[in-house]
């Protein structure tokens, strides 16, 4: 049965879901929401997630939300990404706690407001505050890689699939690949992977649409 992903292609959090099923090799399809319009404030929406999130995961009976949920869930079905060994699973999840606080959050809160709500909308402050914040975040990651290809251990994990959510998109939002150069490299790791696309290639819907 095919795996469907209720998604879509400026979100972040969907993304990580999306490539760790791209690269695990399973089944799967995107199903786009309408966020932009308000899909996921209606009633039908609800009823699939009473959150009011995406991405969304459907596999027969089985729903899950939350992006890290569907990565452990891709790990249970296929073995790969979770760690070899139980000291790399717990880092493995240690890094993908401290993307869901540290970066990820604040990276997709901070290139919505500068990108997605109108001009006159933006509260004043805020951005130039997420983006400090945003700026420790990267450093700390930037200084982890150091010496190493992925973040835990010898091979592509959920913790670099998690970390990498919100890092390939264009839209500014204080990130500056080039101005880190141990994410560089490392972003470079995870494009070369089989399989790996960009996030407006691998999920349906992205500015130019809406242009």
């Amino acid at each position: 049965m095919t795996i469907e992903l209720f998604c879509f292609g400026e979100s972040g959090n969907a993304y990580k879901a999306a490539l760790a099923l791209e690269l695990s090799g399973m089944d799967w399809t995107p199903v786009h929401v309408d966020f932009f319009n308000g899909e996921t404030r209606g009633e039908a929406f609800r009823e699939i997630n009473p959150m009011g999130e995406v991405p969304v995961l459907r596999d027969g009976d089985v729903t899950l939300t939350q992006s890290g949920v569907m990565q452990i869930y891709v790990t249970e079905k296929t073995g790969r990404f979770g760690g070899g060994t139980p000291e790399e699973a717990r880092e493995v999840m240690r890094w993908m706690f401290w993307d869901n606080h540290k970066m990820s959050s604040q990276a997709g809160m901070t290139r919505f407001l500068m990108n997605f709500l109108p001009e006159e909308k933006r509260p004043e402050g805020v951005i130039p505050f997420m983006q400090g914040r945003l700026k420790s975040a990267y450093a700390t990651l930037d200084a982890h890689l150091a010496g190493r290809d992925w973040i835990v251990g010898e091979g592509v994990t959920n913790a670099d699939l998690s970390c990498c959510g919100y890092l390939f998109y264009p839209e500014p939002f204080g990130f500056e690949r080039a101005a880190w150069p141990e994410i560089d490299r490392w972003l470079a790791n995870i494009e070369r992977l089989p399989g790996w696309k960009h996030p407006y290639e691998l999920m349906p819907g992205s500015p130019a649409d809406r242009a």
